[in-house]
Parts: structure tokens; C-alpha cells; sequence
């Protein structure tokens, strides 16, 4: 896929958003305390890196995705590489790309197309699967060394599982994961990041709660949650 071009906006290890994200949205308010924690999308910060290919339109790109989709049994909605401009390359709604591994996945909603840091609204390095939501308001959707996006259905089905891999990136309760208190033993060096969020938007208003993590890792994931993220933990196994 490439080398990984970019850091997430606030990806920081060790630091923890709890307080600070409860208090905006309106969750659980255990302090006071302004942080930002890995994953959030508070604070500005990337790095200049792989420049994505623009792809995803034109005659040839839609047979491209034919042509994966026969091959996937997954009906692709665009390319993991390219930047996509919002209502002609890409329509607004909630994506999925999964099978990414090291990071090497990086996405990123924008409301225009200078390439500044100001200009974007959330981003993420990705390993497993990530969910995004692309609003109508978004101008463009970048995405670097990503696995096809698939267009997800306003109501999915699946079968919940009871065990979640610890790297294994986001899982939307209820489809990919049940509902449940779930336990990673064995984290080292708070390298464990969970969170619970409210929708695939990626701001640090949808977060729920989070933590890193050194050791036994507990959590409660409620079926009011719309996605559970993992990354770097030990294997998660439901325990009540």
C-alpha cells in the first residue's frame, strides 16, 4: 500500500481524553481536564508524506471497481488511494474500509481543498477496519494507503461477536460487536486505546468515553453506542 504519509490529528499515546470529551459531549464528566488522547481530532499536526493518486472517477475506475467487487463479494464505492471531491466523486454517508494493517492507512475529511491543516474536519491513521461518515457540508475526502471503501447501509445486519481483536481498528455495536463488559489483559506501556463513540464522524464531541491502557483493560460497551475503536491491545473477550 505504501509508506504511511500523514499523522492523525492529535494521535497522541499515553494522554487520555476522558474528561475533557465528556464535558463537550455531554457523557460522563469525571474531570475537568483539557487532553486529547490517541485518535481524537483536537489538536492540528501531520506530516508531509506519499501523495495520494488521484482516482475513483472516470470509466476506467468504475470498472476497476466491478471488477473488485466480482472478486470481493463487496460492492466498492471508491478507491482506497485519492483525494474525492464531496457530491461529484464521492456521495455523503458512512464508509467502510477494513483488512488495513500498521497504520499504513490514513484518511481525512476536509472543508476545502488548500491542503492546510486548518482545513481539515477529522483524520485518522487506520489499522483493521474504520467507519467514516462524509457529510454533505465536507468539500473533500482524502484517503492514502487504504483498503476499497465500501458504502455502508443505513441498517446493517450482521452477527455480534463476543471477542474483538485488539488491533483491530472500529466495530459498529450491535453488527460487528455485542453489546457487553469486554477484558484485554496483558497491555504494556499504555500502547492499549479503547474508546466508545457516538457516530463515525470523528470528532471529539461523538467520543463517548476512552483510555489508555497499562495491563487489564475493562470495559462496558453500551448498545447506545454506535462504534467501539481498539488499537494496539491484547484480543478483547466478553465477560458480562
Amino acid at each position: 500500500m505504501g509508506m504511511k504519509g500523514k499523522i492523525a490529528l492529535g494521535a497522541v499515546v499515553g494522554v487520555v481524553v476522558i474528561g475533557a470529551v465528556s464535558a463537550n459531549a455531554g457523557g460522563n464528566s469525571d474531570n475537568g481536564s483539557d487532553r486529547t488522547g490517541k485518535g481524537s481530532t483536537a489538536s492540528a499536526g501531520r506530516e508531509s508524506g506519499k501523495k495520494a493518486d488521484a482516482r475513483g472517477s472516470g470509466k476506467g475506475a468504475e470498472a476497476s471497481k466491478a471488477a473488485k467487487a466480482g472478486r470481493t463479494g463487496k460492492k466498492v464505492a471508491f478507491a482506497g488511494d485519492g483525494d474525492f471531491q464531496v457530491g461529484s466523486d464521492v456521495k455523503p454517508g458512512t464508509y467502510r474500509s477494513s483488512g488495513n494493517t500498521d497504520d499504513m492507512c490514513y484518511w481525512e475529511r476536509s472543508k476545502d481543498a488548500s491542503g492546510e491543516p486548518d482545513s481539515i474536519i477529522s483524520n485518522d491513521n487506520v489499522s483493521g477496519t474504520s467507519y467514516v461518515t462524509i457529510k454533505a457540508s465536507d468539500k473533500l475526502f482524502k484517503s492514502s494507503g487504504c483498503k476499497d471503501w465500501e458504502a455502508v447501509a443505513a441498517k446493517p445486519s450482521g452477527t455480534p461477536a463476543s471477542t474483538v481483536k485488539g488491533d483491530g481498528g472500529m466495530h459498529r455495536v450491535g453488527v460487528d460487536i455485542a453489546p457487553g463488559t469486554y477484558r484485554s489483559t496483558g497491555n504494556k506501556d499504555d500502547s492499549c486505546y479503547w474508546e466508545r463513540t457516538k457516530d463515525a464522524s470523528h470528532s471529539v464531541e461523538s467520543i463517548a468515553a476512552n483510555n489508555n491502557v497499562t495491563g487489564t483493560a475493562v470495559v462496558t460497551v453500551s448498545a447506545g453506542d454506535a462504534y467501539f475503536k481498539t488499537v494496539g491491545c491484547q484480543d478483547w473477550k466478553k465477560t458480562g
